[in-house]
């Protein structure tokens, strides 16, 4: 476990640095507008979201090894090409690059939902949550370092070579994703989709999207608040202090006796990004974010608990690739919905519209994880959920419970 997150951690980190490094390259490299930047950020973000469901079903049917080098080699050929690619090009390529990105998040959960016992599996998912914020706090910034002290081209080389490296690091690990008793999708064939994406299901990925819809949201609130105040500046410490707090909530959940709902730790996180919107210079608005910051990572560490408890385990590889694009699309979509409250009023409606869209996706979760057939859904009572494949199956329960 310690070298698959260390491994998966270069990765990651690579991984979610990417977009600023194309968006480096295209400003600096081209001499083109931000807007322009946004254009291949939105073909790589598009392409992530679509690929993760598409790549999580091929892993269950192909094998781990096989996807993973697919992917290390796509992505060796598509940044070592950045550089010389014109700008229609590299818009396509951008699109094709995020349909076929290494899955290091995607195969970290399954790897964990496979490798831990039901009574160690939060934790591991809290410490993947941490594992997670590290790579937002280093990738970025050591991206925007290295384009100020060398090329963007050299840059954009070396976030494809640790893209490479870490998915490569992961396919000579080859962690298992099936647990002991846990069979195949070639041993026994996959149920349909119908039979395990039911309302337990759709209840946490539509947490998962607002989770993260409300988390690319604040980042936009934040420096919209310190441009008001003349202070932007300080943003990188405030996103700094919210992604340390988020670190320590993490660790701090994975070290309690009992997790808590999914629904009520997004809601909570709803709730305590509002009054953010109060804090006008930035060290009020450092202590306004740990609040949030503390139930970030846990919220996002129950959602991956409940997909891999949910989940059968034939279809594990699909349903947290619909989880990874699930996320995705919050992110992109978090920062418009904000931006547009932003204008409409004042920065402080940003942290609001964040605010809301986690407290209506915590609603809309709660009000369908009720509707699950399940005795006892993880959404709701995580703690009592056991391990999907490890304990007798009854005979009236639906696939994966």
């Amino acid at each position: 476990m310690a070298a698959l997150l260390g491994v998966s951690l270069l990765a990651r980190a690579a991984i979610t640095a990417d977009v600023m490094a194309l968006t480096m390259y295209v400003v600096l490299g081209l001499s083109m507008s931000y807007a322009a930047a946004g254009g291949v950020a939105a073909a790589l973000t598009a392409g992530v979201a679509l690929g993760g469901p598409l790549l999580g079903r091929m892993i269950d049917r192909r094998g781990l090894r096989s996807v993973l080098l697919t992917t290390v080699v796509l992505q060796v050929v598509f940044w070592l090409s950045v550089p010389i690619l014109p700008y229609g090009l590299l818009l396509g390529a951008a699109f094709g690059a995020g349909l076929l990105m290494v899955p290091a998040q995607a195969v970290t959960r399954q790897a964990i939902a496979a490798m831990t016992t039901a009574g160690q599996r939060r934790a591991a998912f809290a410490l993947e949550s941490v594992q997670g914020e590290l790579s937002y706090i280093v990738g970025p910034a050591v991206v925007i370092l290295g384009a100020a002290k060398t090329s963007p081209s050299v840059v954009a080389w070396g976030v494809g070579a640790a893209i490479a490296a870490g998915g490569a690091g992961i396919a000579l690990l080859n962690p298992p994703l099936r647990a002991d008793g846990e069979a195949d999708a070639g041993a026994t064939g996959r149920p349909p989709r119908r039979e395990w994406l039911g309302a337990g299901i759709v209840a946490v990925l539509t947490m998962a999207f607002g989770a993260t819809t409300l988390l690319g949201g604040v980042d936009l609130a934040i420096v919209a608040t310190l441009r008001e105040a003349g202070q932007v500046s300080w943003a990188a410490v405030v996103v700094a202090v919210f992604g340390v707090a988020s670190v320590a909530g993490g660790l701090i959940y994975g070290a309690l006796s009992r997790p808590l709902p999914t629904w009520l730790l997004l809601g909570l996180l709803g709730l305590v990004t509002i009054p953010a919107g109060l804090a006008h210079d930035w060290p009020w608005l450092c202590a306004a974010v740990v609040g949030a910051g503390l139930l970030t990572a846990p919220t996002l560490s129950t959602v991956a608990d409940a997909v891999s408890r949910l989940a059968p385990a034939s279809v594990r590889g699909e349903a947290t690739g619909l989880q990874s694009s699930a996320q995705s699309a919050g992110f992109a979509l978090g920062s418009p919905i904000v931006g547009v409250a932003i204008d409409a009023s004042m920065p402080a409606g940003g942290f609001a519209a964040a605010g809301l869209a986690g407290l209506a996706a915590a609603l809309t979760g709660g009000l369908l994880s009720r509707r699950s057939p399940r005795r006892r859904s993880p959404l709701s009572d995580p703690g009592r959920a056991g391990a999907p494949g490890r304990e007798p199956r009854r005979a009236d329960a639906r696939p994966g419970t």
